[in-house]
């Protein structure tokens, strides 16, 4: 095995646990939001919450996701009183979802306490090591989007 495969070999290892971690930092967060909040529907609501109300039909296209299953998990968050549904008014037979003000405050509150523990744990990492990571890992992300 020649050392560019090695370092691909290291690469998905590296991956591997990288995702591992960000399932389970996922489900803590989702946690502190609401008790009941699952991971999945964590990550909707954050994306919700960045890119601001939309369509059930906007949300499946950016996750690539089946309807059916967006709409089990939108109607969670609307349960769990983190998602309000109004009319479209262009459409009046589809419907608009926003997250309520007390989902942004927590997701708010969330990232808050996430970036402080990062910063806790990344203390003795200049600011260029950080730069040169979110750099390597932003060129990754658009590499592997190339398609």
């Amino acid at each position: 095995m020649n050392d560019r495969i090695r370092t691909l070999h290291a690469l998905e290892q590296e991956m591997g646990i990288l995702m591992r971690r960000v399932r389970r930092a996922l489900s803590e967060r989702a946690a502190l939001v609401h008790p009941s909040l699952q991971p999945s529907s964590y990550v909707m609501l954050a994306h919700l919450i960045e890119a601001g109300p939309r369509r059930s039909a906007d949300i499946a296209e950016a996750f690539d996701l089946d309807k059916g299953a967006v709409s089990r998990q939108v109607q969670h968050l609307v349960e769990l009183g983190l998602v309000e549904r109004t009319p479209d008014p262009a459409d009046g037979r589809a419907t608009i979802l926003t997250a309520t003000t007390e989902a942004k405050d927590r997701v708010d509150q969330v990232s808050r306490l996430r970036i402080e523990q990062l910063d806790e744990r990344l203390a003795e990492w200049t600011a260029e090591d950080l730069d040169e990571l979110v750099s390597r890992f932003s060129r990754y992300n658009a590499t592997l989007d190339e398609r």
